[in-house]
């Protein structure tokens, strides 16, 4: 479990082919190791990676094929959003995230908003349904508001720091994004379902 604030962001320097997926390392950046360990999650750009090897400030995971082909942004070499999970009595900065990827979204606007960026993102029809206004979404790993939904996308307002502190400040329209719908509409959703 995650809260979707990113804690660095780190760079994936290598991928190496693996029999059904590819091994990814990633130099850290920033993000605090101690008490990292082999086994442990890390969200990488939204999605979570278990640390198969640590050496220095370079982790390493192994990415399945299921997974290179739910995400984006993890089969090249480039800046990724890094956060540790969540420990029992962390504080809670964001929102409850998975790192379990719902789907991909295209940015269809990235402008100029005084000092902050709006960004919109066309959403996969399956995932629009659950983004709300006021709600919360992850976008690449980050926790953000929504401040205005449609029928197939969303708008979202980025302050300086989050542009400053992910990788979020990098995108244009036509980049892909990783989309995890708020964990509590999925829930809401299904147990509605189930009482009909």
């Amino acid at each position: 479990m995650f809260t979707g604030i990113v804690q660095a962001v780190g760079r994936i320097e290598s991928h190496t082919s693996l029999e059904q997926g590819v091994r990814l390392t990633i130099e850290t950046g920033m993000l605090d190791l101690a008490g990292v360990a082999i086994g442990d999650s890390i969200c990488v750009q939204g999605c979570c990676l278990t640390v198969v090897a640590h050496a220095g400030k370079r982790l390493a995971f192994d990415v399945s094929r299921e997974t290179l082909d739910c995400t984006v942004g993890l089969d090249r070499a480039g800046a990724v959003n890094l956060e540790k999970s969540l420990a029992l009595g962390d504080k809670l900065g964001g929102h409850l995230v998975t790192g379990h990827v719902d789907g991909v979204g295209e940015v269809i606007a990235f402008e100029a908003a005084g000092e902050s960026r709006l960004l919109r993102v066309r959403a996969p029809q399956a995932l629009a349904r659950y983004i709300a206004r006021k709600g919360s979404v992850a976008v690449d790993g980050v926790s953000l508001t929504v401040n205005r939904v449609a029928d197939d996308d969303f708008e979202v307002n980025l302050i300086p720091h989050t542009l400053e502190v992910t990788t979020l400040g990098r995108l244009a329209p036509g980049v892909r994004v990783n989309l995890e719908i708020d964990l509590i509409a999925r829930y809401v959703e299904r147990m509605l379902a189930a009482s009909k």
